[in-house]
């Protein structure tokens, strides 16, 4: 079993052959991203990323206004679902490696969120490709115990397991309390988005921090659990983007906004430590 990292695109101010250069720069294997939605810009990008030679999780969020990922309030199922479906049918022109979505509406009654999750796997099998859904707030997903109940329903759904979020939203390092449910989560595990949160926010300050090293080694844990779900599963490769983000998640100080930490150092660093960790394990 062999891991593959990815970089994200979210938090980087550059032109996107830039981003290519510096995941390959930094050895990593693809871009995790959504597909533009004008055509000529999608051409572009498409190119970019095979003259780059590199792999390509495609990025859909539902039901999300243009650079917004909180989803429109009110979207039903269907509608969730249609606008998962547009953003396959872009994604699919470029051959990705998979779908993660950022899909669903947290509000929803159990029924409506099994109707969402049920169309997910209708959607995998009509366009013959893997769709994982992102644990992540705003989204039905956001609450570790509602995802279980999911989980139990649909043993095929995928997941995509940032498990930041349920530590923001329970306000502690939850999957110490709940090993069930990160049992039941590595089953469904299809890609990992490991950032590093703690019990007031979905992303630690800086994780190379002492002070904040309860926060990764837990998180450390949790994935080691995942990674041998994984091998148990028959997995030849783990894909993994470092996600430590923008928009609020990277502290800054007042007044100045001056960032405590520079996002791509960060995100390199945790790839790099997960890397090798990784290897050391299922390489010796």
């Amino acid at each position: 079993m062999k891991a593959k990292l990815f970089k994200t695109v979210w938090g980087h101010d550059g032109m996107f052959p830039e981003a290519v250069g510096l995941a390959i720069e930094a050895d990593f294997q693809g871009i995790e991203a959504p597909a533009p939605v004008d055509k000529v810009e999608r051409a572009e990008f498409f190119s970019e990323l095979s003259n780059g030679g590199m792999d390509w999780i495609a990025e859909v969020s539902t039901c999300t206004a243009s650079g917004v990922f909180v989803p429109v309030p009110g979207k039903t199922a269907e509608e969730h679902l249609a606008s998962l479906e547009e953003g396959i049918l872009r994604s699919v022109e470029g051959k990705p490696r998979f779908v993660n979505t950022m899909g669903g509406y947290d509000a929803w009654s159990f029924r409506e969120a099994m109707k969402f999750h049920e169309g997910v796997l209708t959607l995998e099998e009509q366009y013959e490709i893997g769709i994982s859904v992102e644990t992540h707030r705003g989204r039905y997903s956001h609450n570790p115990w509602l995802m279980r109940e999911i989980l139990l329903e649909l043993p095929k759904l995928k997941l995509t397991c940032d498990f930041s979020h349920w530590c923001v939203v329970t306000e502690r390092l939850i999957l110490n309390e709940e090993p069930e449910i990160l049992k039941l989560a590595a089953q469904h595990a299809y890609h990992i988005q490991p950032r590093v949160g703690y019990s007031q926010g979905p992303q630690v300050p800086d994780p190379r921090a002492p002070e904040y090293h309860y926060a990764l080694s837990a998180h450390e844990a949790w994935w080691d659990v995942v990674w041998s779900s994984m091998e148990k599963r028959g997995f030849e490769e783990v894909t993994m983007t470092p996600e430590f983000g923008p928009d609020g998640y990277l502290q800054a100080a007042p007044f100045t906004c001056v960032p405590v930490a520079n996002l791509w150092d960060v995100n390199r660093w945790i790839g790099n430590r997960l890397r090798e960790r990784f290897e050391i394990k299922y390489n010796r």
